[in-house]
Parts: C-alpha cells; sequence; structure tokens
C-alpha cells in the first residue's frame, strides 16, 4: 500500500509541483491545505502516513504549530521552507522534524529526502527512543575501516548505512579529527558511484583567488598566468562524489557560485561560455556551527539548506570513551607493521594514561601520539605515552568560564605552537603535531587571529 502524505502549503505552484512529484513517484497525496486549520481537518479525515508543512501559512498559526501537533500525534513531518531567521529556524528545529526540504524543490532531493525520513521513523530515531541497545559495527568493531563499538558511534554508523546507498547531499559535523574525511569516504564506498572518483577539496587551504578555478576550472588564457585549461573538481568528480571539506571557510562570493552548481547540476569553466552538466553527489563537511554562522552573515543559508540535506553529527572521541582502547590497539598494530617494531601490546599503566585524557585533538591525535610512540618504544610494550598539557579541561565543567570552539581551537593551537617554539612546519612543528597540512594551520591561524610572526615560548 502506498504511503499517504499530506502537504500544507499555501503557494499554489509549489503544492501542485510536489503533488506530481510525489504521485508520480507511487504516493498517494490526501490532499493540500494552505491552512494549519485546514491541515487539521484533513488530518483528522484521512490520517496521513507524513507531513510535509510550509513554515508561513494563510490564517494567524504558522506550520511551527502545526507541527507540536503532529509530534504529539506521532506523525512525522518535514518542513517545507527555508526562508527563516534564526530564531525560527531554531523554533522549527524544536519540533524535532525530520529534516528541511529547500525550495525550489528538485524531484530527486523531494524522493529521496522522504524516502530517508520514513526510514528513520520506521527503523532510526524512534527506534533508538524504544531500544537504546543497538548492533554492533562488526566483532572487531571495523566498519569499513571505522573502529569502535560504542553507542554513539554505531548511531553514525547506522545512518551511514542508511545514506550512503541513495545519492542524496551529506553533511559531515564534528570538531577537527573526528574522522568527517573517513566518513565521507566510507559514504562513496556504500554508494551506487563507489566505482567512479572520490575527489576531495580542503576549503581552508584554498586562497580565495583560487577557489573558483580550483572547483570549476578554466580555459587557457582566462586570466593571468592561465597558460594552459584546467579540469576543475567538479568535473574531476562526475560520476562519482566531490567531497567539500571545511565547507565553512569557503568565502560568500564563492558560496553564491557553489549554490548554483549544486542546484543546476551545471558548471562553466573560467573563460568559457559553455555549460558542462556534472552528475556528482555531494558531501560537505565542517567543524563550525553552521547555524551561528549564517545568523552572523558568514554563510549563506540558502547553500546550508542545500547542503543540510543529512546531516551526521559525528561525536568526539571524548564522548567515546569505549573506543579509545580498540583505537589505540588498531594504530599500535598498524604502526608496528609500518615500522618493523616488536611492539605486541599496551600496559596498563600507559593504557589508563590514554583513557584518562581528553583528546582535544580527538582520532586524529591519537593516531599520531600513537605513532610517535612506536617509533620511540623499543621493547615490546609501551609502558607510558608522551602527552600534550590539556589547555581547557578546567573550563569544560565550570559553566561561568566556557568557552567557544574557535576560543578553545585558538587556546589548543598556541599550546601546541609553545611546545615546539612556535614551529608551524616541518619535521616536529605544530601542523604535524596537530595532523594538518601546514597551508590549512597556517588559514586557521590567520583566521584566529594567531599572529604567525609571533614567538611562542
Amino acid at each position: 500500500m502506498s504511503k499517504k502524505v499530506l502537504i500544507v502549503e499555501d503557494v499554489f505552484i509549489e503544492a501542485n509541483n510536489l503533488e506530481m512529484i510525489l504521485e508520480k513517484a507511487g504516493y498517494y497525496v490526501t490532499g493540500i491545505a494552505r491552512s494549519v486549520a485546514s491541515a487539521r481537518k484533513e488530518i483528522e479525515r484521512e490520517s496521513p502516513d507524513f507531513v510535509l508543512i510550509d513554515i508561513f501559512l494563510q490564517g494567524p498559526q504558522t506550520g511551527i504549530d502545526l507541527a507540536w501537533e503532529l509530534k504529539k500525534q506521532e506523525i512525522p513531518f518535514l518542513y517545507l521552507s527555508a526562508n527563516s531567521n534564526r530564531d525560527t529556524l531554531e523554533q522549527a528545529k524544536q519540533t524535532g522534524p525530520y529534516g528541511f526540504l529547500v525550495k525550489p524543490y528538485r524531484e530527486r532531493d523531494v524522493l529521496v529526502m522522504l524516502e530517508i525520513a520514513v526510514y528513520q521513523h520506521n527503523n532510526g530515531r524512534e527506534a533508538l527512543l524504544k531500544n537504546p541497545v543497538r548492533k554492533k559495527t562488526a566483532s572487531n568493531g571495523n566498519f569499513h575501516g571505522i573502529y569502535g563499538n560504542s553507542q554513539a558511534l554505531n548511531q553514525v554508523v547506522e545512518q551511514l548505512e542508511v545514506v550512503g546507498p541513495t545519492d542524496t547531499s551529506v553533511l559531515l559535523l564534528g570538531e577537527s579529527g573526528t574522522g568527517k574525511e573517513r566518513m565521507a569516504e566510507v559514504i562513496h564506498q556504500l554508494s551506487n558511484r563507489s566505482k567512479g572518483p572520490l575527489v576531495k577539496v580542503d576549503c581552508a587551504s584554498l586562497p580565495p583567488t583560487l577557489i573558483e578555478s580550483v572547483l570549476f576550472g578554466h580555459e587557457r588564457g582566462a586570466f593571468t598566468g592561465a597558460s594552459e585549461r584546467r579540469i576543475g573538481k567538479f568535473e574531476q568528480a562526475i560520476g562519482g562524489t566531490l567531497f567539500l571539506d571545511e565547507i565553512g571557510e569557503m568565502p560568500l562570493d564563492m558560496q553564491a557560485k557553489l549554490l548554483r552548481a549544486l542546484q543546476e547540476r551545471e558548471i562553466e569553466r573560467l573563460g568559457s561560455g559553455n555549460v558542462i552538466k556534472v552528475d556528482v553527489r555531494v558531501i560537505a563537511a565542517t567543524n563550525r556551527n553552521l547555524e551561528q554562522e549564517v545568523s552572523e552573515k558568514r554563510f549563506r543559508m540558502d547553500l546550508y539548506y542545500r547542503l543540510n540535506v543529512f546531516p551526521v553529527l559525528i561525536p568526539p572521541l571524548r564522548e567515546r570513551g569505549g573506543d579509545i582502547a580498540l583505537l589505540a590497539n588498531h594504530f599500535v598494530a598498524m604502526y608496528c607493521t609500518k615500522f618493523g617494531k616488536p611492539v605486541k601490546k599496551i600496559g596498563p599503566a600507559a593504557m589508563q594514561t590514554l583513557l584518562a585524557y581528553s583528546w582535544p585533538g580527538n582520532i586524529r591525535e591519537l593516531d599520531h601520539v600513537t605513532e610517535r610512540t612506536v617509533i620511540l618504544t623499543r621493547e615490546d610494550e609501551i609502558t607510558q605515552f608522551a602527552l600534550t598539557p590539556q589547555p581547557v579541561a578546567a573550563a569544560v565543567h565550570n559553566a561561568h568560564t566556557i568557552k567557544t570552539m574557535a576560543e578553545n581551537e585558538k587556546e589548543h593551537i598556541i599550546t601546541v605552537l609553545k611546545s615546539v617554539n612556535g614551529k608551524v612546519s616541518g619535521p616536529g612543528g605544530a601542523a604535524e603535531l596537530l595532523g594538518l597540512p601546514p597551508s590549512t594551520l597556517n588559514a586557521r591561524m590567520k583566521k584566529l587571529g594567531i599572529n604567525t610572526g609571533k614567538s611562542f615560548h
């Protein structure tokens, strides 16, 4: 039996377009309501399985008012409107929607988003509330190279399993070093594009003057220094996946051009008037709070919604305490093989040191700490780990001294710079310790206001 969907939208053209998309895909549209009052009548008469709600409707009540009623009735719903300010967005999110569909609607996005929402309602979020015991990723805690058996990680893995085989956009959210790039690789592996290319772009390391050329390419003579044609990352990713890492660092003017490429699925190389169709799946990642960036006019709201079709929040390592030992043993085995070392195990005292540490650099920091320790260990057992002093431990539990992510990041970078006497790149430099390319670290330092010419002691 086909799913019954109610459309609550007061703009006739948009509502009619949605109805045609849904009916063509086999859904049964119970009706179109243009106000909360008429929606109530439709819900009572038809008992829809799912509701699509615009936020701003005819009459005194909004879609948010209706959403609260749907939540009480346990009827899943998606919001249709992205034309709201931050306060409205916060109010909408509190109702627990299964996502936001962006206007103008594209058939593929509508159907994929609805399919994922239905799946989540039947098997994901609601099931989790009723049954908090999750399946393990694998008997050895390894899911396509993602290691861990904690409930927090298993929830992420389940989301990857759901969204991976689809073709929808994914937004990976989480602190630096949590493994967002690995998550993107797994999503690509699980998709029907796995035989196609996975093209990665670090938005933070690209100079603003070059990012358009890197993404879209250019023709010979398009600008001074363009001595030959260059194929951009979008074209390179045709038939595969484009991973836009650190998307929150992209300049505003470039965001508008990226949005057009995502909406139209076409690009133009610089210096060319020819339109190139690009069949590309986009995965984006950021360690920034994009909603805050939107509210402070540093990130476009329409681009945020276009990317935020399926958000995945990756927990920091400190919230995955049960995974630390498994990850550490994995890294030890990997580096012992790589360097031909005799190390066979981590001693109890050394493991306790790892478990007691808060890991501000997350998995990346654990990886590099383990690599250095294996290199320095000559016995068959690791007895101690040299860990970076934790700069923000006292602030974590004090409500009066809680710092923003940017403040914590800045303080952590300065602490590492001090430990290496201000050395940014090269062996033993801050970039190496933080697991970042020197260009990315320099970009982060500039963004955070850290004086690159300062001496740190």
